[in-house]
């Protein structure tokens, strides 16, 4: 349907139930939706993921009604339905060709004939969305509401825009298990299939006749990331089922999916999957081992912060939440200190990460000091061209820049339809001669032999030791190899940058596809060395597409301390004792004194440990702050 110039589209019913700009009198209108304008003449040659523009004044329009119907139209115009359906022209209703031919689709391993999980996306010559038979055709992309395992990929730039009237660019899309069952319509139909950050997406054009009953696309894997015994994993997701959780992990490329129980006031989510030893997908629960979920929790304090526990064995940590208003339920006391619930992860053989970091970023130091944490989390939620956040960078890099070797992991916070699983990611190294489980990729994390990204991948090694290596150098210091190779099939890549102690050393501009090389640094003093690769599409700004973990060299009387960075983690562990003194809601006395020395611990540590190296700083009191009162 074409509107009128200067006319928009009104979604919302009538008090009716019913659209105010199309009616049918003997008939149903089941939906109306803005048209999305893909670019199909250059489809092949688009970009995987690439959100149409949204016509302003043509909308779809889903129907069932008897012959003989007529639509009624806002300005009192009467089409029937049977001139639509002819093909006359009927301005300002136009015939979307319906799809009725039933059509098996299968997506295998180009040499192999492999079936293989994918991400799928179909549309018409309008631009209507063809799902299979079993899955939504339109999708809901609000918060706990992902039902099926659907992919709305919306424009972030404008979905948080002033002007909320203004329509949102969307691309639907579905996982599925290699092969499904759909309807099309004869014509031509544009396809897209897409498996993480190793194979090549697909972008295809198809033509449908009465004859087509099967269609069989073959994907290449063209970066042997995994065959060096890299896997990935996204290690923050919500909500899903885990079987759903293991087929979009398994369709996104996506090794380990971290699904998370959690509480949100009086909403407790994915407790029942929870049972503290299953890894779903394992050869041990009947899997082929390849792609597997396991069931965390994270336990949240809306100031204090957030802590990831994954892969914990026996019972649950509870609470999972503490404090009040949209964490626990209302009133609740601050009872439990996240490095409280990170002690208890570590005794039950879990991995501790700091989710979303920096924020809420409150007690994280003091987690951070006590070495209760493994890993923290670059996140994405459903920005797919966002990249790597900067601030979560350069407050890594304070911890880094004092000696605390946390490795960096990519996590989505998934929470809705419009987050794919492994927008972000964790690549986490495991020798090839070992095998792929839930808990070699543990240790590889708490190695911190990863690199975190959103498509580019990368290798990167100092005199030959791989990430999360510590080097010991003598008082002379010296000069080290660095080697690097990067990769992209997705993302074009722009620039290679190595960070020494969180400043640019060296930056290069590199192809989009792929490059390799080597610097030689000196070393005067303690320091940590790391990758960096930024890169964009072409329509697109330039990001932070992937980050290292780093390589750590300590050399001997250079103690690994900068001592403003320093200052900044003790005022934060500062800031949680003033807090819990004073707005905070109050446990007994018990559990407030508890939490009090734990977190006073934390801050003498740091504190102790400055004045040993000869740093002196200003004081402020730790304690009975009487500003607060």
């Amino acid at each position: 349907m074409s509107l009128p110039q200067g006319e928009t589209f009104l979604p919302d019913l009538d008090e009716n139930g019913l659209l105010q700009q199309i009616q049918l009198d003997m008939g149903q209108v089941i939906s109306g939706t803005l048209r999305p304008v893909y670019p199909d003449d250059t489809w092949s040659e688009t970009y995987n993921n690439q959100i149409p523009e949204t016509s302003k004044n043509e909308v779809l329009i889903e129907y069932t009604a008897h012959p003989d119907a007529c639509f009624h139209l806002a300005d009192g115009q009467v089409i029937p339905l049977s001139q639509v359906e002819s093909e006359k022209k009927a301005v300002p209703l136009q015939f979307v060709a319906p799809a009725t031919q039933r059509v098996k689709l299968r997506v295998v391993e180009r040499g192999g004939g492999k079936r293989v999980p994918v991400k799928l996306h179909v549309h018409g010559e309008r631009g209507e969305y063809l799902a299979p038979v079993d899955r939504h055709r339109i999708l809901n992309p609000a918060w706990f509401e992902d039902y099926s395992v659907d992919f709305m990929h919306l424009d972030h730039t404008r979905l948080w825009a002033d002007d909320s009237s203004e329509p949102v660019d969307a691309h639907p899309c579905t996982y599925i298990p290699g092969e499904t069952t759909i309807n099309l319509p004869l014509g031509r139909v544009f396809i897209e299939i897409s498996k993480g950050f190793e194979i090549r997406s697909v972008r295809e054009v198809l033509e449908v006749t009465s004859d087509t009953r099967e269609i069989v696309i073959e994907i290449e894997k063209l970066l042997p990331w995994r065959e060096k015994g890299w896997v990935t994993a996204d290690t923050h997701v919500h909500f899903l089922s885990p079987m759903s959780a293991l087929l979009e992990g398994s369709a996104e490329g996506v090794n380990v999916v971290n699904l998370l129980a959690s509480q949100w006031g009086e909403l407790v989510t994915n407790v029942g999957d929870f049972d503290g030893h299953t890894t779903w997908g394992s050869k041990e629960a009947g899997g082929d081992g390849e792609y597997l979920v396991r069931v965390g929790t994270e336990n949240r304090q809306h100031v204090l912060g957030h802590i990831s526990l994954l892969g914990y064995r026996g019972e649950i940590i509870a609470p999972m939440t503490t404090g009040g208003p949209s964490e626990s339920a209302l009133g609740d006391p601050i009872e439990v200190l996240l490095t409280e619930w990170a002690r208890r992860c570590k005794e039950q053989g879990g991995l501790v990460v700091l989710p979303h970091f920096p924020n809420p970023r409150a007690e994280q130091a003091a987690s951070i000091v006590s070495g209760e944490v493994d890993a923290l989390e670059m996140t994405s939620w459903g920005n797919l061209y966002g990249g790597i956040d900067p601030y979560s960078l350069s407050d890594w890099y304070r911890y880094l820049n004092c000696g605390y070797l946390v490795a960096a992991v990519g996590g989505t916070d998934k929470m809705s339809a419009s987050t794919a699983v492994g927008t972000v990611r964790t690549y986490a190294h495991i020798d090839p001669s070992d095998p792929f489980t839930y808990q070699t990729w543990m240790e590889a994390v708490r190695r911190a032999e990863t690199f975190v990204t959103y498509g580019p991948l990368l290798e990167f090694a100092i005199d030959g030791h791989p990430m999360g290596s510590r080097i010991e150098m003598s008082g002379n210091g010296g000069t080290v190899d660095v080697a690097w190779q990067v990769a992209s099939v997705t993302i074009p890549m722009s620039r290679v940058e190595l960070i020494v102690n969180g400043e640019i050393r060296e930056s290069l501009a590199v192809p989009p596809g792929e490059k390799s090389g080597h610097w030689s640094v000196k070393v005067e003093e303690s320091s940590w060395l790391a990758l960096l690769v930024r890169g964009h599409y072409a329509d697109k700004p330039e990001i932070i597409a992937a980050h290292s973990s780093p390589v750590m060299i300590n050399i001997e009387g250079s103690p690994m301390l900068a001592a403003a960075d320093a200052v900044t983690i003790l005022e934060q562990i500062e800031g949680v004792l003033a807090y819990m003194d004073t707005i905070g809601t109050r446990a007994d006395d018990v559990a407030h004194k508890r939490m009090q020395l734990i977190l006073t611990s934390a801050h003498r540590t740091l504190h102790n440990r400055m004045h040993q190296l000869g740093y002196y700083h200003g004081h402020t009191p730790v304690l009975n702050h009487s500003e607060h009162n």
